[in-house]
């Protein structure tokens, strides 16, 4: 597929998706939404990739949010399509794709940036991040899985008051309470992010494929039990023979 407003690049075993709309600041409209799609498909299909980087062009801007022109005439049965069709073809596909993906957040991240980044299974900021869903000043809640994704990563208290006052917040803010897990100057970004899957890359895909699924329902009453079930079924697998192996030889394991 050819893409214009992504970029997709491999290295070995991580991709990049950088989205590449600097004149809108990234802003998320339909056709990047399916264009992002698009290469998620193509690179969870691509055996040599093992993890996926997903980060904003430039450093003003990961994403500011979703295109608004784009619904600002829309009606309820238009706009509740336009949540569920997102959430179905991107966001929903991010949280469960069998291959860890990193949101790299350089700058803005609000609205649907906020709502990409939060679908993501990681996120490393840059100290120029800000953070926020500002929906409610347009009269709207957040409908790419905003109210259901923050408050489970950093308690419904401040998930409320994020999204009851639309406030920004800086990216050390976001490191403090759990919504982003490191912070690094601009420059160093990519290159942090690039060093954390590399050291996923070289653990079991088959274990990771299965850690995604299990910590996904950590939240629900089939969590307990679908961990058991995977701990066990990779004790059948070519993955755990070669890491017990390694381990007993005092050697690196080849997965």
């Amino acid at each position: 597929m050819t893409y214009e407003n992504i970029l997709l690049k491999k290295n070995e075993k991580t991709a990049v998706i950088t989205i590449n709309r600097p004149e809108s600041l990234n802003a998320l409209n339909a056709q990047t939404i399916k264009e992002i799609s698009a290469a998620l498909d193509e690179l969870q299909s691509d055996n040599e990739v093992r993890v996926i980087i997903l980060t904003g062009s430039g450093e003003k801007s990961f994403v500011a949010g979703a295109d608004i022109k784009e619904f600002s005439n829309f009606n309820q049965e238009k706009a509740e399509e336009l949540a569920r069709s997102g959430q179905n073809i991107l966001f929903d596909k991010i949280e469960n794709l069998s291959k860890p993906v990193i949101a790299a957040v350089n700058g803005f991240a609000l609205g649907g940036g906020l709502e990409l980044a939060m679908a993501c299974h990681i996120r490393y900021a840059s100290e120029n991040a800000k953070l926020g869903l500002p929906e409610v000043t347009l009269g709207l809640i957040p409908g790419y899985g905003g109210t259901q994704r923050l408050p489970k990563l950093v308690g419904k208290g401040i998930a409320n008051e994020m999204i009851f006052s639309a406030k920004m917040i800086p990216a050390q803010k976001a490191k403090e309470i759990g919504l982003v897990n490191e912070v690094f100057p601009i420059g160093e970004l990519l290159a942090k992010t690039e060093e954390l899957a590399k050291i996923i890359s070289n653990n079991s895909p088959m274990a990771i494929s299965r850690a995604i699924k299990a910590t996904n329902l950590s939240d629900t009453d089939k969590g307990f039990e679908t961990e058991i079930k995977y701990f066990g079924e990779l004790f059948e697998l070519e993955d755990k023979k070669e890491g017990v192996a390694a381990f007993i030889e005092k050697r690196k394991p080849s997965f």
